[in-house]
């Protein structure tokens, strides 16, 4: 299995991905159409963010997002883990944990990447202990947001 960065090829399986996601996670149906254009936005333009997929037997079987925050405190760049999706049939099999080292090592090896942030559902035990067993820990901070 390897971790690479998404190309433009990877386009509808990422968009097949987020709407299988909405639909396990919030129970919603996105608007194809938009979701087509907001993956394409990000693979086109990399001051957006950065997709990456986890690839097995040349079959992408995961993927996520990254999107950048900026630390005046850290003087520095913070990664934003986002859209995280396994297929069913490889998930507690350690493609998320590849990416996830994948996205550490990336951030040890680069002086202006400070960190990596991610937010989960409170419901979704099943993430949660899943980024505790890697390290990770839930911050201080309370996540507000208003959405259109």
């Amino acid at each position: 299995m390897k971790v690479r960065k998404a190309k433009e090829q990877d386009h509808k399986t990422i968009v097949d991905f987020q709407l299988t996601m909405a639909r396990e996670t919030e129970g919603i149906e996105l608007h194809q159409p938009t979701v087509e254009e907001g993956v394409y936005a990000v693979l086109s333009n990399p001051s957006k963010g950065c997709y990456y997929v986890a690839e097995t037997d040349e079959q992408v079987v995961g993927s996520l997002l990254t999107t950048f925050e900026w630390s005046d405190w850290r003087n520095g760049t913070v990664l934003w883990i986002q859209s995280v999706y396994v297929r069913p049939q490889f998930r507690r099999k350690g493609i998320y944990r590849r990416m996830y080292t994948f996205l550490k090592q990336k951030v040890m090896d680069d002086q202006s990447l400070k960190g990596i942030r991610l937010y989960a559902d409170k419901s979704n035990q099943a993430a949660h202990k899943t980024y505790e067993t890697m390290g990770m820990n839930q911050d201080h901070y309370i996540t507000f947001e208003w959405l259109k």
